[in-house]
């Protein structure tokens, strides 16, 4: 089978729509080759989609996976409303989960992967639906427990603490949505998003202060996208309603509500362990999510194994195959493992 990445579009995957306790969601599908060995959903961040898992979809189709890539809510073809509650944790992994389970039914499992703010979707996903979920594996976005007190990130950035996150209070406020409106501006704004650099090391965006809106018309053609997956991923976001970008930017809107959603979570975390076993893969290189916001990991899971690329934050395409190498060998490892135990 041909294992290298998808083109936009590519036929190797079929696109269906599903319609998902009232929201249209839009999704991929990768059928196995060979024999099947499991179903596999992906859950993409910002400013992806699906297509972000383009390097990982064939590989896993090669080793025996149903791979289930779906656009998550405000992106692409899938609907973005305007209600916040929409895009809260508790909101998306139900979604999530009653996606999964058309596939493996109500009492089938997944193995389960998450990249940034889907990093953390798939995190709750193994809080709240652990019998739906055989394994997990997250790359960049550690692990973080449901808070049991509400703090606003202003106030913890101004106390020094999760100062990496600067940027997600540009891009929850109005100025982003408002002055990048139209498919040319978006696809000038994904190509700072990833690593396109001005003549002398310009950026267009850092995670100390977010856009950089006076940079975004001089920058070069991005190292980790060619020109034709950036006009695809510029045309996906145009399919929405203007301003385009008001449904990605919904999830940086929803510290509060998901405070609110996730207090019996807090609850029940105070003394249980995550049980499913779960692989966190670290960028050495990501400035928005450093590995040190990792370093107590340990103590909240029951079996949990680490690893670590040398990647900026967008390790899935920029060091795929390592990626890939590391979560199959794990999935491998563990699969040994639950057959020995039995």
């Amino acid at each position: 089978m041909d294992t290298s990445k998808l083109k936009p579009n590519d036929p190797r995957v079929t696109s269906h729509y599903e319609t998902i306790r009232g929201k249209k969601y839009h999704y991929i599908v990768g059928e196995p080759q060979g024999a099947k060995v499991g179903t596999m959903l992906l859950v993409h961040g910002f400013p992806d989609m699906g297509f972000g898992w383009r390097a990982q979809v064939p590989f896993f189709m090669s080793r025996g996976y149903q791979v289930i890539v779906p656009d998550n809510v405000g992106y692409a073809r899938t609907d973005a409303p305007a209600d916040l509650a929409e895009y809260t944790f508790k909101s998306t992994t139900a979604d999530l989960a009653e996606l999964a389970r058309k596939y493996v039914g109500a009492d089938g499992q997944i193995v389960l992967g998450g990249h940034d703010w889907g990093g953390l979707v798939a995190w709750r996903m193994v809080d709240r639906y652990p019998e739906l979920i055989r394994r997990a594996f997250v790359v960049c976005t550690p692990y973080i427990r449901a808070s049991a007190k509400y703090t606003a990130l202003e106030d913890l950035i101004q106390a020094g603490i999760l100062t990496n996150f600067k940027y997600q209070l540009q891009l929850g406020g109005p100025e982003v949505e408002a002055r990048l409106q139209g498919r040319e501006a978006i696809r000038k704004l994904l190509n700072a998003m990833y690593g396109g650099q001005g003549p002398n090391g310009e950026l267009g965006f850092r995670v100390s202060s977010g856009v950089v809106f006076e940079n975004l018309d001089g920058l070069g053609p991005s190292p980790l996208l060619s020109a034709e997956e950036l006009d695809f991923y510029a045309d996906e976001y145009a399919r929405q309603q203007a301003p385009e970008l008001r449904g990605p930017l919904n999830w940086y809107r929803t510290r509060p509500l998901n405070f609110e959603a996730d207090k019996e979570l807090a609850e029940q975390q105070q003394q249980s362990k995550v049980a499913v076993p779960s692989l966190f893969i670290a960028a050495s290189r990501d400035a928005a999510l450093p590995p040190a916001m990792s370093q107590s990991m340990e103590a909240q899971f029951e079996d949990l194994t680490r690893a670590e690329v040398d990647a900026s934050h967008w390790a899935l395409v920029e060091k795929a195959d390592e990626v890939n190498g590391i979560v199959s060998e794990w999935l491998d490892k563990k699969t040994t493992t639950s057959k020995a135990s039995l």
